[in-house]
């Protein structure tokens, strides 16, 4: 239903001068104005939305909200934050449909997409009509929608969308995969979080958030939107945290409502009798002496033992009986892009994963080391334009858990591709590592797979689930599983280059 300015303004505990005024849309594009909307303005990445206010007010805009002091021929709305208000905006429009269901956010360095999907399987698996949003898609119902390219948590217009639709869909629990960039960009601005789940938070997204203590503070805020929300009438409101991970002491410091803790170590939900091979994990989860479940899942490395715990301990608080957590963690399906086996009838296993953090790419190539007797290949990179640091993290890394080490590109944007591969083959010569060099990912995996014998683990490491890969300022269809596919059955002498998706760097130095 259309709201009028007046109710809008009071969403951000604002008065205007036409309350009466209806608005048709809200919108922070000024390509989408048309007569009625309201324009949002905001200082963007490249941008300045406050810019383009002249051309909204040309289509049609009825009022701005900005951060400027301007004063306009329509009744513009002061703001400190243009995409604060925006998500509470787009919340308001919405009806605020997360105050309609209970909401769980999952956020953390790693393991947030798996940990998601865990407690999709079983709350699905209790079922509860449960929706999900993730960096690879959303489910509501029946659907599964692709949300985007390089996406993390969707702009805030997408979120509420999505969450609109769960609601009419009868959504009990939403369960939303919330990153660094989704809180510290207020895209979940006007989102009643009822449960906030941390993974881990370790060395990532320096480039956004300045350093460690900036990158804790833009996670604390899931902690902070927790407390802000509105109580819903029987839905737990409660903090799930990592005991093991060294964000504990500091996310514990927050002031919540109810704080519940989990690992290996230490911490209120444990995990015990662990046992792992190639085919999975088994292990007991158990809380205190009233609740203890053991547990048989596909998953494969001690990192999704962390997962998996997460999952359980938000299982435990909602009161889900063990035989819907033992079925929806026997049952879990894999996640794409993550510790994908690529089977193409070859003698050694390949696998694709979406590792692109040093803490990732440790759990991966450990987790890789434990499924061989054989040696350990690694193919991966380091992304332009993000924490520089990590190139030189990710070469030691390799060059201490991988036998070969072949560094390529992986969004190289606009810097120097060369450059950043020399960092981390650099990092790894070091460690005492052998690093090769290539800059094609389709190459190099060639180059990984025609060093590869019987037995070994060929690991690509960075992509996963993606479907793109930037160079210079252009986003190229790429996605590591259809090309890892396409190298195996050249390799085996069943397909011919070239591949199905060519990057700029295809051909470079032949």
């Amino acid at each position: 239903m259309p709201l009028t300015l007046g109710q809008l303004a009071t969403v951000l505990d604002l008065s205007c001068s036409r309350p009466e005024l209806q608005i048709s849309t809200i919108t922070c594009d000024s390509r989408q104005v048309r007569p009625g909307a309201l324009f949002v303005a905001y200082p963007g990445v490249s941008v300045d939305g406050h810019r383009y206010i002249p051309q909204a007010l040309a289509a049609g805009a009825s009022a701005v909200v900005g951060e400027q002091d301007l004063r306009l021929s329509v009744p513009y709305l002061r703001v400190e934050d243009g995409r604060w208000a925006l998500g509470r905006l787009v919340a308001a429009w919405q009806g605020f449909p997360s105050r309609k269901m209970g909401v769980i956010g999952v956020t953390g360095t790693d393991g947030k997409t798996t940990t998601s999907n865990i407690l999709h399987s079983i709350l699905s698996a209790a079922g509860q009509n449960a929706g999900l949003i993730t960096t690879v898609s959303a489910r509501i119902g029946d659907q599964i929608l692709d949300t985007g390219l390089h996406t993390t948590t969707p702009d805030a217009p997408d979120l509420q969308r999505y969450l609109g639709q769960m609601a009419d869909a009868a959504v009990t629990w939403a369960i939303l995969e919330t990153t660094s960039h989704g809180l510290s960009q207020w895209r979940v601005a006007g989102t009643d979080y009822d449960i906030a789940v941390y993974t881990n938070v370790t060395h990532e997204h320096l480039d956004e958030h300045g350093d460690y203590a900036g990158y804790l503070a833009a996670k604390g805020r899931l902690l902070e939107l927790l407390s802000e929300a509105q109580p819903k009438p029987g839905v737990p409101r409660v903090a799930v945290l990592n005991a093991d991970d060294i964000s504990y002491p500091w996310l514990r410091g927050y002031a919540v409502p109810r704080a519940v803790s989990y690992g290996i170590e230490q911490g209120d939900v444990r995990a015990l009798d662990i046992g792992h091979d190639a085919d999975g994990l088994r292990f007991t989860a158990r809380w205190g002496q009233h609740r203890k479940v053991e547990i048989q899942t596909p998953l494969v490395g001690r990192f999704n033992i962390y997962n998996s715990l997460a999952a359980i301990t938000v299982a435990f608080l909602l009161e889900i009986d063990d035989v819907a957590i033992r079925r929806g963690m026997a049952v879990m399906p894999g996640i794409p892009g993550r510790m994908e086996r690529i089977e193409r009838g070859q003698s050694f296993t390949a696998i694709v994963d979406f590792a692109h953090t040093p803490y990732a790419l440790e759990a991966a190539l450990q987790t890789a080391r434990g499924m061989t007797n054989g040696r350990v290949i690694v193919v991966f990179g380091s992304a332009g334009l993000r924490d520089v640091a990590k190139r030189r993290l990710m070469g030691e890394i390799a060059g201490r858990l991988a036998d070969l080490a072949i560094i390529t590109a992986e969004d190289p944007r606009t810097e120097d591709l060369a450059a950043i591969i020399s960092a981390s083959a650099e990092a790894c010569r070091v460690a005492g590592g052998t690093a090769l060099t290539e800059p094609d990912r389709y190459r190099a995996m060639q180059l990984a797979l025609r060093h590869a014998r019987p037995g070994d683990v060929v690991i690509v490491c960075g992509k996963g689930h993606e479907q793109s890969m930037c160079f210079g300022d252009v986003e190229h269809p790429w996605d590591d599983r259809v090309a890892l596919r396409h190298a195996l059955d050249v390799y085996l002498g069943q397909a011919s280059d070239p591949p199905p998706l060519v990057l700029p760097t295809f051909g470079f130095g032949d």
